[in-house]
């Protein structure tokens, strides 16, 4: 046995010099390793626009056991439908959007991440880690909720009045005062 340094350090029947085995600090810092505490994440995912609603059912339902497997639940799940892109992502304009909260151990997590990243039919995912989560739904469901605002979608210019009839125009088509488009235009030499 060498001598340490500090004389006030004396090995104890607990802490042995010995490679094989465990000190007590050890032990604890493995078992804080082992007991994961839940966290709250929220993920949303874009699948490619060619798959149907179905199948990105069954992917939620693929996602809610992988995260449940990892000692997780999921706690709200939706679907946003077929939403286009602003970019086209992997030759796709258009996506299937589906949003998860998730309580789950940072293992899971990391494993629902890994899949996501293998799967074929996503193309695009976001896993980010919150304080809590909201029970109401999310932004993007109550978007459609909201009643619309006057002056949208009907009328085209807001507020301005029709312009009604314009005496001074006339009817513009057909002008019957002009030739046909293939008697004004002649005809190049050699073409026919």
């Amino acid at each position: 046995m060498r001598a340490s340094r500090n004389p006030c350090r004396i090995p104890t029947p607990e802490v042995r010099l010995c490679p094989f085995v465990v000190k007590p600090r050890q032990e604890e810092k493995r078992k804080a390793k082992r007991d994961h505490r839940m966290a709250f994440y929220e993920c949303v995912l874009i699948a490619r626009q060619d798959i149907a609603t179905t199948q990105v059912d069954t992917l939620g339902d693929d996602l809610t056991t992988i995260v449940t497997e990892g000692g997780g639940s999921v706690l709200k799940r939706e679907y946003w439908g077929l939403r286009a892109l602003n970019f086209r992502i992997k030759k796709n304009r258009k996506g299937h959007y589906a949003f998860f909260n998730i309580d789950a151990p940072a293992p899971a997590v990391h494993e629902l991440e890994r899949r996501l990243r293998l799967n074929e039919d996503v193309i695009r995912h976001m896993v980010v880690r919150v304080e809590a989560l909201e029970e109401a739904p999310s932004a993007m469901m109550q978007k459609n909720d909201r009643p619309e605002r006057p002056g949208r979608r009907g009328e085209r210019f807001g507020d301005r009045p029709e312009r009604g009839e314009r005496g001074d125009r006339g009817d513009r088509f057909p002008r019957g005062d002009r030739p046909e488009r293939s008697e004004r235009r002649p005809q190049r030499e050699g073409a026919e």
